[in-house]
């Protein structure tokens, strides 16, 4: 390695220590106050007296909110500025899961859940962008895995946690399910104003960069063709009538189908194993364990072989295959192994695809409007996971029918990247 590559790789390291831990920790917490309702629903929908079809509607409908706003919040970033736009997303969100405590029955459960969808819009594909604009091209496949893991991180500490929680069923006379809600969304509020005084919005703002780290890390960006040299202000009709956005937006449908194929119902199958509250959530936890070692490990791999297709491709199929044996095996030690294989090969490809995404971006496009389009229409499979799910359980009895429709989507998924990077240089 030349004196060179190694004032660059300290710059980027540098940057690596001061922007992940935190944009990390506030996804964890975003994730937690999205997902939470699937612990709360062990004793939530005997409260509200919902049914599987009503508590997967509920699940689902978040995402309708968060999909109509997506763009315009995406677009509101480049106005506004990340640091000031997030922080308003995330104290906005963090109010609104505190109220999910005070929901009453199904419609202000769906009421909420849309409103709190709304209030994140914009933020998963905001942090993608912005952290396109700090890390060069062949650190991203590894800087977006450390991003996404925040998923599973937040599902292994957040499973746990909030089974217990439900155990303070009765203090000021409340229930378990509305403590859970109360105390995990407070953290959004703090770190919603946290972000106005620790995030940068751009490497040339970095006051914690001397300047010829700053020169250093401009040109690594400029001379990857990154977005920063892109236009962010282009027509959104070039993302729009572009083959290569739909195309990546169906793999992302796949991967989000596969992430929430497992989330919201994963608490109530495992009940059905007759496990407590408490032997629920450490349970739960397993399948993210497997996802986080996966991701990470493999996140690695790609960016040290430089490959994408196969990083992407194999996980999502053995995602596949695993929703499909989850529904066929009745007994609890084979069906979580077959749930660990489906969470952790969706989660595997999260950082490879979301590498190649900023790439595909750098040939003159809107970058900020495509990267949330592709978000928004893979966040169709946000909302039909968890409803055709909990349709399947209402009329069927059992789970299969949606692990199976699920497994359909993760494997059209990895199928349609054939043909994407099949079409573009590596």
């Amino acid at each position: 390695m030349t004196d060179e590559q190694k004032r660059e790789a300290a710059v980027v390291r540098k940057v690596a220590r001061r922007v992940l831990p935190f944009i990390v920790l506030c996804y964890i917490v975003a994730y937690l106050d999205r997902s939470n309702l699937s612990v709360a629903a062990l004793t939530m929908m005997d409260t509200l007296n919902l049914n599987s079809a009503q508590f997967g509607f509920a699940a689902g409908i978040f995402f309708l909110g968060y999909i109509l706003c997506e763009l315009p919040s995406n677009l509101l970033q480049v106005r506004f500025g990340p640091r000031r736009w997030i922080a308003r997303i995330m104290i906005s969100w963090g109010i609104l899961a505190v109220c999910m405590a005070f929901v009453t029955g199904a419609t202000s459960l769906y009421v909420m859940r849309v409103l709190l969808g709304i209030a994140e819009a914009g933020f998963f594909p905001g942090i993608i962008f912005y952290l396109a604009f700090w890390f060069p091209a062949d650190y991203r496949a590894r800087v977006f895995g450390w991003f996404l893991a925040a998923i599973p991180i937040s599902m292994i500490i957040g499973a746990p946690i909030s089974a217990a929680l439900l155990y303070m069923d009765g203090i000021a006379g409340m229930h378990g399910w509305q403590w859970l809600f109360i105390i995990e969304g407070l953290p959004a509020v703090a770190l919603g104003i946290a972000c106005l005084f620790l995030l940068t919005d751009t490497p040339q703002d970095a006051t914690w960069l001397d300047d010829g780290e700053k020169k250093t890390l401009i040109a690594l960006l400029a001379r990857d063709g990154g977005p920063e040299t892109a236009s962010t202000h282009g027509p959104i009709g070039e993302a729009l009538t572009n083959p290569r956005m739909w195309q990546m937006a169906i793999v992302n449908l796949g991967l989000i189908a596969g992430s929430y194929g497992v989330v919201f119902f994963l608490p109530q199958m495992i009940a059905e194993f007759g496990a407590s509250h408490f032997e629920n959530g450490l349970i739960s936890s397993l399948p993210f364990i497997a996802s986080l070692a996966g991701m990470l490990a493999w996140s690695w791999h790609s960016d040290r072989t430089g490959e994408r297709r196969w990083h992407v491709v194999v996980p999502m199929l053995c995602s596949a295959a695993g929703f499909v044996l989850a529904g066929l095996i009745a007994g609890p030690i084979g069906k979580t192994l077959a749930l660990m294989i489906a969470a952790a090969g969706s989660y595997m490809a999260m950082g490879p695809f979301w590498q190649y995404v900023p790439t595909f971006l750098q040939r003159g496009k809107s970058a900020a409007a495509a990267i949330a389009l592709i978000n928004m229409i893979g966040s169709l499979a946000g909302f039909f996971a968890p409803v055709l799910m909990g349709e399947a359980k209402q009329m069927t009895g059992s789970y299969l029918g949606g692990l199976v429709f699920t497994a359909v989507l993760v494997g059209i998924g990895g199928l349609t990247t054939l043909r994407l990077t099949a079409k573009r240089a590596a």
